[in-house]
């Protein structure tokens, strides 16, 4: 038996524009559809009116916290004016949460924006930090009794997504975009830029004194980990694009309470690069190698670069539609996890990304859930990755 420490997190994590439905103040909701292939969140699952199931579902499998976010869009529609009901609304989810003995981890930013933020020049503009100061001061009102408090979601990622927006004011460099979740046969991603990144560090420091004064939460930000092996002579290369891709903003961490790990797949790097996946029977549904053992690397180079910061994983999962694949994959992650661990790295919990099926930014098709959702009646249905999840958790351990 690998057993894990006691007071150990077992949980799965969703985001609010993919699973709320019908954000319509957001940014991304504008821009949904204007790219070739790319599809509509709309009603998502749904879990703005279904939060309850959802957690119940979570609970009754045996499983002890849930990572959700709150919508700034919702709670901010209108520069300056904050939604007293939205915030009502955010505050019963995590009342809900402690009614089912669920430890909520609450996400302040999961990528979108309010479209009035957008439309003054988003993150580029000249007094972004200072809104999304006044959008916290404002959301940690609700924030009592929550112990976790992600500020910014991936801002690797959304570093280089706010790059790619640049892209939408230009049709012709449009119509080449394409989903950052949907990988497959396409051109590689752009890297991050670091510039956008340190606005986005100054965020994240600014708000996290908010949420240190406003509440008793442990506050960090979360990190998209792409576990990088290295080719022989690669030394150098690996570690420029380290730093562009992680290692800027895991360093930005070393002042957190904790920092999030949030790993799908490995990636290899030679002197060119990052080595393009080539097809495979075993790729998974966004394209990516088939490696759990990724989650092990990822959180040893996050626990070197971060000093030693602990670590929660707040998502790690596979898109597939073979759940026994799922299972399988996410049983290989967990003894990597707990074979770092082993070795004296501090890890706090484990939050599989998904909890459902849902909206994977401009695609549907990629299934990442614990949990089916039928995209027209919402029902929910269960899939046996979650009981067996859920009996890990019971256990506190790997069998």
């Amino acid at each position: 038996m690998k057993t894990f420490p006691n007071g150990f997190l077992w949980g799965a994590s969703t985001a609010p524009h993919q699973t709320e439905g019908n954000n319509v103040n957001s940014d991304f909701w504008a821009n949904e559809g204007r790219s070739p292939g790319m599809e509509f969140s709309g009603d998502a699952t749904d879990s703005y009116h279904r939060y309850r199931e959802d957690m119940q579902l979570l609970a009754d499998a045996g499983l002890n916290s849930y990572r959700f976010g709150i919508e700034w869009a919702r709670i901010e529609p209108r520069p300056g004016m904050i939604s007293r009901a939205e915030l009502a609304h955010y505050r019963r989810m995590i009342d809900t949460a402690l009614e089912f003995g669920l430890t909520p981890v609450v996400t302040l930013h999961h990528f979108t924006n309010p479209k009035w933020f957008a439309d003054e020049g988003g993150w580029l503009g000249a007094g972004a930090v200072d809104r999304f100061r006044s959008y916290v001061s404002a959301a940690t009102d609700i924030l009592e009794g929550v112990p976790w408090v992600c500020t910014i979601n991936e801002p690797n990622m959304f570093a280089m997504m706010t790059g790619m927006a640049r892209l939408l004011s230009d049709p012709e460099a449009r119509k080449k975009w394409t989903s950052p979740t949907v990988e497959g046969e396409r051109r590689q991603l752009p890297a991050p830029d670091p510039e956008i990144g340190r606005i986005l560090i100054d965020a994240h420091h600014a708000v996290r004194d908010i949420v240190r004064e406003n509440t008793g939460a442990k506050v960090g930000w979360t990190v998209a980990n792409r576990a990088f092996e290295v080719r022989p002579g690669a030394e150098e290369k690996a570690a420029e694009l380290s730093y562009v891709w992680e290692d800027l903003y895991l360093e930005a961490a070393r002042g957190d309470d904790f920092v999030g790990v949030q790993s799908y797949s490995a990636q290899w790097v030679n002197t060119d690069g990052i080595e393009p996946y080539p097809p495979h029977p075993d790729n998974t549904l966004v394209g990516t190698a088939y490696r759990p053992d990724a989650l092990g690397i990822a959180t040893r180079h996050a626990w070197e670069v971060t000093g030693g910061v602990p670590i929660l994983v707040t998502e790690n999962g596979i898109a597939t539609g073979d759940d026994t694949r799922r299972i399988a994959y996410t049983d290989a992650a967990l003894r990597a996890l707990a074979d770092a661990m082993n070795q004296g790295i501090d890890v706090r919990g484990y939050l599989h990304w998904s909890l459902l099926d849902n909206f994977e930014w401009g695609h549907w098709e990629p299934t990442f859930g614990l949990i089916a959702v039928d995209r027209e009646t919402f029902e929910r249905t269960p899939k046996p990755s979650l009981s067996w999840l859920g009996e890990v958790a019971r256990r506190n351990g790997l069998e």
